[in-house]
This record gives structure tokens, C-alpha cells and sequence, in this order.
């Protein structure tokens, strides 16, 4: 009888994995202060070809402001029934010989108040009397109709305003803010396109800064006439 042989096979060898875990954990840097960091709103130009620039879009902007500022005032005396000589400012008078050199009244007449309605306009010389009732209506003022007293007197009467009146030449304010901020706008583009600068620069939010500080401005002025008139 044969003996069976029984090969063993030896068990196997089990080794054991183990796998390593390594974490990266992310450098702790010291955080940055901010308090040294300066907005770009009050940043000094740097360049002096922008300084320059921006003085002189200021000028502009500033002049814009105080022409509409003055054509308010203006209105907002016809407006409040108030009567003064500043309501015939904007006549110009064409003297005969001068050319086309205009004249202010003030300098060819005296122009007073009576009884708190009625402008009375007296002319140095008597030539000149014909020249500014033209300029009177040339100027086409509401509500300015010259009556003829004598050789050298013009009298004025000024009615009160009526709310229309007043709803009209806040109207008239209202288009007149518009062009301005308009021409605000256009120095700014005038501006900005000279220099040629790149987005997000100082320069550029130094002059949309100083058009919305005069743009501001012109909205008080409005705000102001409409306050005043009791206008809509």
C-alpha cells in the first residue's frame, strides 16, 4: 500500500498594509492690517499732468455751478413775488455807435422800487431811452411790460405770481439743472479722455469724485427754489 504524500503548502504570509495619511494643513501667516491700506477716494494724484488737468475741470465745473446758481436766484425772486432791480439783470442794451458791444442797464441807467411792485427804470441821457425799451423786450422777461413816463422814466408794474407762474419757472430751473449736469459731464469726459487713463485708477475716481460733489450741488440749488416757491 502505496503511502500518499501530502504536499503542504505552507500558509501564506499575510503582511499588513499600512498606509500612511499625511495632512497638509495650510501655513498660518500673520494676518495683514488694513489700517494702513488708503481709499482710493483720498489718494493724492500723483502725476502732474493729472493735477493739472483736474484744476482745471474744477475751474470749469465750479464756473457751471455759479452761472446756474445765479440764473436761479433769478427765477426764484419771480417766483416769490419779490421785486428787486435783479430782475431785469439779464438785459443787455445795443447803444447806438457802440457796435456789438452790449451794456449792462446799470450802466446806462439807475433802476429803483416803488411802492414794493413796480421797477422804475430813469436813463442818464435822454438818446439812450429808446435803446433799453427795446433791450426790454428784446430780453423777453415775464411779465415785463415798460410803460414810457416821460423823456428819460420807465416804469415797470410786476404783477404777483400766480401758482403757475411759479410751477413754470421752477420748470424752467428743473431743464436748466439738466443742461448743467450735462455740461458737468462732458468736462469730466473731456477731461478723463485727455489723460487717458486705465480702469480703476486713482485719476479716474478723482474726477467721477468731483463730478459727483458740483452734480450734488446743483441738486441743493433745485431743492432749494423748490423749497422756497412752494413749487412742484
Amino acid at each position: 500500500m502505496s503511502s500518499a504524500v501530502r504536499t503542504l503548502t505552507p500558509p501564506a504570509v499575510f503582511q499588513s498594509r499600512t498606509t500612511s495619511r499625511v495632512r497638509f494643513y495650510a501655513s498660518k501667516s500673520k494676518a495683514k492690517s488694513t489700517a494702513d491700506l488708503v481709499p482710493g477716494s483720498k489718494q493724492a494724484l500723483t502725476s502732474e499732468a493729472a493735477r493739472l488737468e483736474y484744476g482745471k475741470a474744477e475751474a470749469k465745473m465750479s464756473a457751471a455751478v455759479e452761472w446756474y446758481r445765479k440764473e436761479v436766484a433769478g427765477l426764484e425772486t419771480r417766483a416769490s413775488g419779490r421785486v428787486t432791480p435783479a430782475l431785469l439783470s439779464p438785459v443787455r442794451i445795443e447803444l447806438p455807435g457802440k457796435g456789438k458791444d452790449l451794456a449792462k442797464l446799470e450802466d446806462v441807467a439807475t433802476v429803483g422800487v416803488r411802492d414794493g411792485s413796480t421797477l422804475i427804470i430813469t436813463v442818464f441821457e435822454d438818446h439812450n431811452l429808446k435803446a433799453v425799451e427795446q433791450a426790454l423786450y428784446a430780453a423777453k422777461l415775464p411779465n415785463i411790460v415798460p410803460q414810457r413816463q416821460d423823456a428819460r422814466t420807465v416804469k415797470i408794474p410786476i404783477p404777483r405770481p400766480t401758482v403757475e407762474a411759479r410751477n413754470a419757472l421752477t420748470a424752467t430751473a428743473q431743464r436748466m439743472s439738466e443742461d448743467t449736469r450735462v455740461q458737468l459731464r462732458k468736462i469730466q469726459q473731456a477731461s478723463v479722455k485727455k489723460g487717458d487713463y486705465k480702469k480703476h485708477t486713482v485719476e479716474l475716481e478723482q474726477f467721477q469724485k468731483l463730478t459727483d460733489k458740483n452734480v450734488a450741488e446743483i441738486d441743493k440749488i433745485l431743492a432749494h427754489m423748490k423749497k422756497s416757491t412752494g413749487a412742484r
